[in-house]
């Protein structure tokens, strides 16, 4: 299933995506005669398998067209992000080819800790955001950045699980977008802590919920000596219509499974809890900067600016377009950095 948020006169509604159409869950439990469901995704979520076998019965019905479905009169434009107020939103550091790019262009060896354990930050889940505008304050622009990701939303309450068990945890997958602001970034985690004001002010998800039941022809082994479920599905990512990233969601080197098994160690993981994959290799700016600096001392770097359109597309997880957006303010927080004292 595809499963969309979305609005009509300003009331958010879930909805079930086919062939082009969106058909509301609640008004169509309601008419086929089957138990209620909630209009809202996180009570969705938080229904479990009942509610995700309610919504499967509605799809099976409109499949088969047993039933006259209701369907909705909505625009790609009403679409929001799947879950727009998830539990807890967290963003893994999977895929190795990002990781040793990045550390070779900053002239560093490879960490050998990458290999050992997966890792995670946790980011903002009050600035989650779906398809739209990117509204960014004046040091946003200072080194403005996208980054090409896959991510999960759970669907159970666990904890303490393995990774062989964490695939039955995941509700399904979503593009995301992990704005980034570098310079803001940089200069914090230089304290080795962060990243904060670099990261926090949008995460982009969408443009649906794709359940894990969709994505089984596309499923491959996972790399030598990991755990979990993997898929070949094509990453791209234009920026003003031109591509400036492609990969896989195959490489990531740490499986989704393994990720949430870190995430769910003495601690519960919740539905709606929101867990992003890291940066595909040549998933942002950075990296191609970087990569392009590395071989040409004339390359000329890019970062996001003012009106610059951003869209994503994995396979078979849709596609997601932003157009970045300047704030109507000059405040700035860098400005307001203190002298250095050496002590």
């Amino acid at each position: 299933m595809k499963l969309v948020n979305f609005t009509i006169n300003n009331v958010e509604q879930i909805g079930l995506f086919f062939e082009g159409k969106v058909y509301p869950l609640a008004e169509n439990a309601k008419s086929m005669g089957l138990a209620p469901l909630p209009a809202n995704m996180l009570q969705f979520l938080q229904g479990g398998e009942v509610n995700m076998n309610i919504a499967g019965e509605i799809e099976k019905a409109i499949k088969s067209g047993s039933s006259e479905a209701i369907v909705a009169k909505v625009n790609e434009s009403d679409f929001r992000a799947p879950i727009p107020n998830p539990t807890s939103c967290r963003d893994g550091y999977a895929v190795r080819q990002h990781v040793a790019s990045a550390r070779r262009n900053r002239k560093v060896d490879m960490i050998p800790e990458f290999d050992q354990y997966p890792i995670f930050y946790f980011t903002n889940h009050n600035a989650i955001q779906g398809q739209g505008d990117i509204v960014c304050m004046p040091d946003h622009f200072q080194k403005l950045d996208f980054e090409l990701e896959a991510s999960i939303v759970i669907g159970k309450k666990g904890r303490n699980f393995s990774a062989a068990e964490a695939d039955s945890y995941i509700a399904g997958y979503m593009i995301m977008n992990d704005m980034s602001a570098r310079t803001l970034q940089m200069e914090e985690m230089k304290l080795n802590l962060g990243p904060a004001k670099g990261k926090d002010f949008s995460t982009v998800i969408g443009p649906w919920l794709v359940t894990p039941d969709e994505l089984e022809p596309y499923k491959v082994p996972a790399k030598p000596g990991h755990t979990g479920n993997a898929y070949d599905l094509a990453m791209k990512c234009w920026v003003n219509g031109k591509l400036v990233s492609s990969g896989n969601m195959k490489d990531m080197d740490w499986t989704f499974a393994e990720i949430i098994e870190r995430c769910a160690y003495g601690v519960d993981v919740l539905p709606g809890d929101v867990i992003g994959s890291g940066t595909v290799g040549t998933g942002c700016f950075l990296e191609l900067n970087g990569t392009g600096l590395l071989n040409d001392p004339n390359f000329k770097a890019q970062w996001l600016q003012e009106g610059d359109v951003v869209e994503m597309e994995i396979e078979h997880l849709g596609h997601l377009k932003n157009t970045i957006r300047k704030e109507n303010s000059d405040f700035s927080i860098l400005a307001l950095k203190k002298a250095v004292q050496v002590v």
